[in-house]
């Protein structure tokens, strides 16, 4: 999956940790020179990593709009398109 967060893309996120593990991400931090908020990220991108292709939520959009040649370019739209389809179809 490889993510990878740079500069405006992160977030706020408030996480409850016990108090071990704050301490242990303290320490962790304190001899790699990193953050803690950049140990939480590493951890959570190799959490992601270990997801199998076909258990991949994003996996689920792959091939719905075979023969678009544009598709990179205006894939918010075909998306907008499918979803109110869906939500006609649903009525």
């Amino acid at each position: 999956m490889g993510l990878c967060m740079t500069g405006t893309n992160k977030k706020p996120l408030q996480v409850l940790l016990r108090s071990d593990q704050l301490d242990a991400l303290r320490a962790l931090a304190e001899r790699s020179d990193k953050s803690i908020a950049a140990l939480v990220r590493e951890g959570v991108d190799r959490i992601l990593a270990e997801i199998p292709p076909e258990e991949d939520p994003l996996q689920k959009i792959v091939g719905l709009f075979d023969g678009e040649e544009d598709l990179s370019e205006n894939h918010d739209e075909y998306l907008a398109k499918m979803s109110e389809q869906e939500h006609q179809d649903g009525e």
